[in-house]
């Protein structure tokens, strides 16, 4: 062999395979830290949705959802307890208040001057069961139609009275009629259709037309449900449960949802149909709130803060 072609020693290449593997998990342990974080950075939203009738004053809508409170987490009690200074005219709470054995006392506490405001709601299925153990790649994963109904069921009823007590409306699988402000609302509600617990045809029908605006509730946001609001003529409807996807990609948003709601319209205004327009028969607005919460076994969120919405209802064109 000449000389100038003798072998020259092998690069090692374990070397750089052992930093890239170095730099890899040091991107995860950082993303955890940031997913944690973020799941205590807590945003209030606005949104202003016309569907009063002309002529009448412009009302606010707290719409909270998705708290999956413990007793340990005070840094979202004081936040919960912080809106009551927003002074909404009403409040629509759209289900998965607990989780935990203990956190009824805690929520009515944190929720505090806030039910003295008239109010409705709806039960989630975390307000019904115990949180679970969960692998966090499931978040990731279309829905497999597993429902947790096999833990301890938690104190609903306690929380239910609590809730009514104060004033707050019942909407599980109910019609009720409010006047808030001067304004005379026509709601309409179902118990939790994650678990299927809907009941369309008791509450099913046309919306009550002498009302000045029809508003629908819902905790999680399936398409049969959002359907029949919407033909049944109820001009907004509202809803929790999907996180707004809850580990996001930045620039994409949601790639899961946690029921057959498309994840471009996981959290936010909305029309349902989707493609509707402003005052078409048969279309509603449509606001699903990200949440406050998480599992307290996973309390992580990426790209997508938790978070209550001060909606401004107005009149509008498409009143």
């Amino acid at each position: 062999m000449p000389p100038h072609a003798a072998s020259q020693p092998a690069r090692p290449v374990a070397r750089p395979i052992a930093r890239v593997a170095k730099l890899g998990a040091a991107t995860a342990v950082a993303g955890l830290a940031y997913a944690s974080w973020e799941a205590r950075w807590f945003a209030l939203r606005t949104a202003t949705v016309a569907v009063l009738p002309p002529g009448h004053r412009d009302l606010t809508v707290l719409h909270l959802s998705d708290l999956h409170l413990t007793p340990s987490q005070h840094r979202k009690q004081e936040w919960l307890r912080s809106l009551a200074s927003l002074q909404p005219d009403l409040v629509v709470n759209t289900g998965d208040n607990l989780a935990h054995r203990d956190s009824v006392p805690v929520l009515l506490d944190a929720l505090g001057d806030l039910l003295d405001v008239p109010g409705v709601f709806v039960r989630g299925s975390n307000d019904y069961f115990a949180p679970t153990t969960r692998n966090p790649v499931r978040y990731l994963l279309p829905d497999d139609g597993r429902r947790n109904t096999s833990s301890p069921q938690l104190p609903w009823r306690e929380m239910v009275a609590g809730f009514e007590k104060r004033g707050w409306v019942d909407l599980d699988n109910a019609r009720a009629n409010l006047a808030v402000a001067g304004t005379s609302f026509a709601f309409v509600g179902v118990d939790d259709p994650h678990l299927g617990y809907d009941d369309l045809a008791a509450v099913g029908g046309a919306a009550d037309s002498s009302a000045d605006v029809r508003v629908a509730v819902a905790h999680a946001p399936y398409l049969r449900v959002l359907d029949r609001f919407a033909a049944d003529g109820y001009e907004l409807v509202m809803a929790g449960h999907t996180h707004g996807g809850q580990l996001c990609l930045p620039g994409k948003g949601a790639l899961v949802t946690n029921c057959d709601l498309e994840p471009a319209r996981a959290k936010g205004l909305h029309r349902h149909p989707a493609t509707s327009l402003p005052g078409t028969p048969g279309s509603s607005w449509l606001h699903v709130s990200a949440g406050l919460g998480t599992s307290p076994y996973v309390p992580l969120r990426f790209c997508c803060r938790p978070e209550a919405t001060l909606l401004t209802l107005t009149a509008g064109p498409d009143s």
